[in-house]
């Protein structure tokens, strides 16, 4: 089976928390601190996708592609 994640992303994500760890990480628009894990990693994980690195979609981009099937309805001859 392949890597989800490539080396490269691991290396972005790697330096993320580093970043994180030293209190240099900033989050988007806004510039706070980052002080969670889980959003350390969705930055690195997020510039590696800009690099164009592999690493897999979004689940909020999976959920939009998905397309909702109709159900057919079936009418009764009588």
């Amino acid at each position: 089976m392949a890597r989800k994640y490539s080396s490269g992303a691991a290396k972005k994500v790697a330096r993320a928390l580093h970043k994180r760890k030293k209190g240099t990480l900033k989050s988007g628009r806004s510039g706070k601190t980052v002080k969670s894990r889980k959003q350390a990693i969705a930055i690195g994980l997020s510039e590696a996708r800009k690099e164009g690195k592999k690493v897999p979609a979004k689940k909020s981009a999976k959920k939009a592609r998905k397309t909702k099937k109709t159900k057919k309805t079936t009418r009764s001859k009588s």
